[in-house]
């Protein structure tokens, strides 16, 4: 038999319940999923799906509106179109 090891990890409970739920659903548990997934990971050397930041969090959209509002808070008065982007 191969060794076997613990890994302890947190996350959030809610996640946690619907993972299983859906573990469940496949007709597999926690550690079967995970192990799914770190087989894949080593074998490929790759997360196997795309890991992406959303857009909105971007620095040019973060300091568009970090001067949207400065602009707000120093009074200046905007009209609803100048908060569209052409």
């Amino acid at each position: 038999m191969t060794e076997t090891t613990l890994v302890n990890f947190r996350m959030e409970a809610a996640l946690k319940r619907e993972m299983e739920q859906t573990c469940r659903e496949l007709g597999m548990n926690l550690t079967t999923a995970f192990t799914i997934f770190a087989r894949k990971v080593a074998r490929e050397r790759r997360i196997p799906f795309d890991v992406s930041v959303d857009p909105f969090y971007g620095e040019a959209n973060l300091s568009r509106l970090r001067q949207i509002r400065a602009d707000a808070e120093a009074g200046r008065r905007m009209a609803a179109h100048d908060l569209i982007e052409d």
